[in-house]
């Protein structure tokens, strides 16, 4: 979409990614501030465009080493598919963290690269659930949960996205 540019940011524990998100944030608007233009971090702004979202990036690690490396589907392992199955099974609940806004919604449709299904995929980016298979080193197995956008508060939501997943382990 035009306009729009992806922001990657290099995986850390869960606190200090909140703080990166809001650090960027900050400093786009001031930026823009500067040079006398605008920028919007709704998830839909144009209607007819693609939205833009906020894919979250989740794993595991105890002791320095990957938890969610293993021999099942997309080379995750069985606690990685029990934390999947505790964020699908919360997802309606979380998406009123993740997607907080009735715009969020708008971005959440058919046709424009959204997450529209509630399932998990190792290819299917209409998932709500994508598994990045870039690699088979153990450190980077992944879930990336692709239905939160930014307008959501990355504290609250990545925290909440956690408890999901850790229920789903204990469940």
């Amino acid at each position: 979409s035009a306009g729009q540019a992806e922001i990657d940011i290099r995986f850390g524990p869960m606190k200090e990614m909140s703080d990166w998100m809001m650090y960027y944030k900050y400093i786009i608007r001031n930026v823009a501030e500067k040079h006398g233009k605008t920028v919007t971090f709704m998830p839909k702004p144009l209607f007819g465009d693609n939205g833009s979202g906020m894919h979250t990036h989740m794993s595991l690690w105890k002791d320095g080493k990957p938890l969610f490396a293993g021999n099942g589907y997309a080379g995750l392992s069985e606690m990685a598919l029990f934390f999947i199955g505790g964020i699908l099974r919360h997802a309606p609940a979380l998406t009123c963290i993740t997607n907080p806004t009735t715009n969020s919604y708008q971005r959440l449709v058919p046709g424009f690269e959204a997450p529209v299904n509630l399932a998990y995929s190792a290819r299917n980016r209409s998932a709500a659930i994508r598994i990045p298979t870039y690699s088979a080193n153990p450190k980077s197995k992944r879930v990336e949960f692709r239905t939160p956008d930014s307008a959501a508060n990355p504290y609250i939501a990545f925290s909440a996205l956690l408890l999901a997943g850790l229920d789903g382990i204990q469940n």
